[in-house]
């Protein structure tokens, strides 16, 4: 890790502007960056960002947070969510053109060509980087999207753009998604791992609470249960942001930004062509010797039936790849759905034993309770008993003669009927306590 964040971090950032629109040789090197001191100027409100390319070629651009909301045509209330200073819960939100994502340590912004994440130190966001880097780079994902240049044929854009859309593999992913993918994946990791952390943690102690009740052990759960709880209420977050997503065509068919793109493309290259062929076609006109009259009539004809034909063949394109792209988005998010879910009935489990366990020290606890009342309800009925002889001593201790006390036997029998007397009405307390089932013999 150590060797991942002297890469991540060298000494000298680069300027928005002064980014290049294609991938340089100097950014096949892992980061360049800056220093983590310099990560937000005082006065100029700058922060250093991670920029990953379709490439997989990774650069820190040090900007701030308005050219990033005109860079990405996104509100002041969206990136608010990546703010680190703000605690806010894990949301993925689609844009015009990007998606907003931020679940829990991986808080970024993904374009149709870049994905830009804060410069954290956090070792996910490391990994998460790296992980996108090794994928772009092994799956070449920016050969299959990318543009063929300025001197892009305007006789072949059509063609192009429906090879473009046309048979790709069933695992085939565009960037937005690869670089969707790898964030579900590392949140779902991070979650899973103090999922994981929790249980090795609970589960001993909980057994060593229902041998020994102590005052330190009771205070060990109760934090534990309160960390379950927060981690909890991350994971359904999660669970409810993918579901949310999972029950909504319209936001999953938003957040399809290469198809979006690919279409203003097709539709730039479209009024080019069509723009062209007026220019060809006025001087043809013009240099023809037909009647004047006429064509005019002729131009906004063919003008009018190119524009339907491309108008309804670019509606049946973007309605094909628009389900494709649905059912696509679908199934990544009901393959992360699974292990959110997973995740989440671990940590169900674990609340169950829980509470298991605090129903059995309740038990417990009742038990000795009911057992010192036991005790104590023996212990008056003792107490009772030896009233009795209290009671009998008062009266002989009063001041006043009679002819028993002349008989030499006389204490003995007082206290052996006294006995006799207490030990009858001893017998029968246990007795009618046995009878109702107040005292267990």
């Amino acid at each position: 890790m150590a060797d991942i964040r002297q890469c991540l971090l060298p000494q000298k950032p680069a300027k928005l502007k002064d980014l290049p629109n294609r991938a340089s040789a100097s950014e096949h090197q892992p980061f360049q960056g800056v220093n983590v001191l310099g990560l937000k100027k005082r006065g100029q409100g700058l922060r250093a960002w991670i920029r990953v390319d379709t490439s997989g070629n990774s650069q820190v651009l040090e900007v701030d947070k308005f050219t990033i909301m005109r860079r990405c045509d996104l509100p002041a209330r969206d990136l608010r969510l990546l703010d680190p200073l703000f605690v806010y819960p894990s949301t993925i939100l689609g844009r015009e053109k990007a998606i907003v994502v931020n679940l829990e340590q991986i808080r970024c912004i993904i374009t149709a060509d870049e994905v830009l994440l804060l410069n954290s130190l956090d070792s996910y966001v490391l990994q998460y980087v790296t992980e996108l880097q090794r994928r772009l780079r092994t799956a070449g994902v920016g050969e299959d999207w990318k543009p063929e240049g300025i001197d892009f044929n305007r006789r072949t854009a059509t063609r192009n753009f429906d090879n473009m859309f046309a048979s790709t593999s069933p695992d085939y992913l565009p960037f937005e998604f690869r670089a969707l993918e790898v964030a579900l994946e590392a949140a779902c990791t991070f979650l899973d791992s103090q999922a994981g952390e929790l249980q090795i943690e609970a589960y001993p102690l909980l057994d060593e609470l229902t041998s020994k009740i102590s005052t330190l052990n009771l205070e060990r759960a109760r934090r534990l249960k309160s960390r379950l709880v927060a981690l909890t209420r991350r994971v359904e977050k999660v669970r409810g942001e993918i579901e949310q997503l999972m029950d909504d065509d319209g936001d999953m068919a938003e957040m399809y930004l290469t198809e979006k793109k690919g279409r203003i493309e097709s539709s730039l290259y479209g009024d080019q062509s069509l723009t062209g062929y007026r220019s060809s076609d006025g001087l043809r006109f013009s240099s023809a010797p037909v009647s004047p009259v006429a064509s005019p009539p002729e131009v906004r004809k063919l003008e009018k039936s190119l524009s339907l034909a491309r108008s309804r063949h670019e509606s049946m394109r973007s309605s094909e790849s628009g389900t494709e792209s649905i059912e696509q988005l679908e199934m990544l998010l009901e393959a992360y759905f699974v292990v959110i879910d997973s995740i989440l009935s671990k940590l169900t489990s674990l609340k169950e034993y829980i509470d298991d366990t605090e129903d059995f020290i309740n038990i417990q606890l009742d038990n000795v309770r009911n057992q010192l009342i036991q005790i104590e309800l023996l212990l008056t009925m003792a107490t009772f008993v030896v009233a009795i002889f209290g009671v009998v001593a008062g009266v002989f201790g009063m001041n006043f003669t009679i002819p028993l006390f002349r008989e030499p036997d006389a204490f003995k029998w007082v206290l052996i009927i006294t006995g006799v007397l207490g030990s009858f009405i001893f017998v029968s307390f246990l007795w009618f306590f046995k009878y109702k089932r107040l005292i267990p013999l």
